[in-house]
């Protein structure tokens, strides 16, 4: 559950200039699905539409290159994208600070944390 060297060159120059725009917005849908006793809250990222989570952001709505839904350890289990839960906890990284994307695209599925902008 580290993140693919991978990402450094395709992904994250598309996934930042998205991040940039709605970091605020994804800090403030964390805190709410923690608030409302989602822990391990996930954004589902893809620059097409899937059926993981709910949608959150469209890529019309604020020029942005990926869809985002907004989601939650649970669903990942559910759907047997997590097999092991306590290693994802393990990894999971403090979500006041960081926002864990699950990246879904057509040779690159994975999970990622980046932090957010420091206020």
């Amino acid at each position: 559950m580290n993140n693919d060297p991978e990402l450094s060159g395709k992904y994250l120059g598309t996934i930042t200039s998205d991040f940039i725009k709605i970091s605020d917005t994804l800090k403030e849908a964390s805190f709410v699905l923690r608030d409302r006793g989602f822990e391990f809250p996930v954004f589902a990222i893809s620059k097409v539409q899937i059926p993981i989570g709910q949608m959150l952001l469209g890529r019309k709505e604020l020029d942005l290159e990926w869809f985002y839904y907004a989601s939650f350890l649970d669903e990942f289990v559910q759907r047997k994208l997590v097999e092991k839960p306590e290693d994802f906890k393990a990894a999971y990284k403090d979500p006041d600070e960081f926002c864990c994307l699950f990246v879904v695209d057509e040779q690159f599925t994975n999970f990622v944390f980046i932090p957010y902008p420091e206020d």
